[in-house]
């Protein structure tokens, strides 16, 4: 079954939240002058860029693998019961497949949100860590999402990448310099024990996302923690607590997420009425369904469906 994507939506809007500042540096400031809302494509592999003038209510978005820098404006996401806002110079490491609900926000001038996305490339990571100093890094697992400061260093990375976007000429000998930097950046940076894990194949990490990866495969039907394991490797207890460590969530709760995101996204696309919907993500139930829905997103189905028709009109 298909997962929901992550979009993004150009029409202006007024934040939900006060806005937060941006203090970047002038290199940076002035690439961002020049680019306009609703620009999401990149010619550079693995990089995406992503301008929005701000929405007025959470969507539901998955993760990857990624780092996302915060340009200008600022953004919160949530996963479970954690909650994490960054704003500009702010970015942030996801080391695993995460279904989140996210909202992004204009800065107090009103000047869109801007932010580059960089998929993370295990193999490219594992061979820079190869050719710098060994790291003294304990092998603990930790949370698979987290925020930090950029740069001036990271800054100046994320201006010349913004200036080659329009260049492309230039991309096909130059975007691989600049992306082996930008991780080079992040894995000197205070993620870079996290980033080592996501290279690695030892330790909890990489089994936490294999076992997220078959539930995302699996996630309509019903199943035991036991089988979550043997298709990683793990013993019921061992997956259990390294997947709340990593995730913050267990295997069933986190299953249980991705199904309510999945029905959200069929109700919204309209592809699904609401009993459609819960029977399509594996709910036995459509009064269970409903119940979870109100738990989850503060709302009924149809009450969450309403505001985010509402929201989106712009009315």
């Amino acid at each position: 079954m298909r997962l929901f994507s992550c979009t993004i939506d150009s029409t202006t809007v007024i934040p939900a939240e006060p806005p937060m500042d941006t203090h970047l540096s002038s290199p940076l400031e002035t690439v961002l002058h020049r680019i306009q809302p609703g620009t999401l494509k990149s010619n550079i592999p693995r990089i995406e860029l992503h301008v929005d003038q701000g929405q007025e209510s959470e969507n539901a978005c998955q993760y990857r693998a990624m780092a996302c820098f915060i340009l200008q404006g600022s953004k919160r996401v949530s996963f479970g019961d954690k909650v994490l806002r960054y704003e500009a110079s702010h970015y942030l490491v996801s080391a695993l497949d995460l279904p989140l609900m996210g909202q992004v926000y204009s800065d107090a001038q009103q000047r869109p949100y801007v932010a580059l996305t960089l998929v993370l490339d295990p193999v490219l990571l594992n061979e820079l860590i190869l050719s710098m100093p060994v790291s003294s890094d304990g092998g603990s697992s930790e949370f698979g999402l987290s925020t930090a400061p950029m740069t001036r260093e990271l800054e100046d990375v994320l201006a010349r990448a913004l200036v080659l976007m329009g260049r492309p000429q230039d991309v096909p000998v130059l975007a691989p310099l600049l992306e082996r930097e930008l991780l080079y950046r992040l894995l000197s940076g205070p993620h870079g024990k996290l980033l080592r894990q996501i290279a690695s194949a030892k330790g909890p990490l990489p089994k936490v996302r294999k076992a997220i990866g078959w539930i995302g495969q699996n996630f309509d039907r019903s199943f035991k923690v036991e089988d979550v394991g043997v298709a990683c490797g793990m013993s019921r207890a061992s997956l259990n607590r390294s997947f709340r460590e990593i995730t913050g969530l267990s295997p069933l709760q986190y299953q249980k997420q991705l199904r309510l995101l999945e029905a959200r996204r069929l109700l919204i696309g309209g592809e699904h009425n609401v009993s459609g919907a819960a029977f399509a993500v594996g709910y036995e139930s459509s009064s269970q369904f409903s119940r979870d829905y109100l738990r989850h997103f503060e709302a009924t189905p149809s009450e969450d469906l309403r505001r985010t028709v509402h929201a989106n009109s712009g009315v």
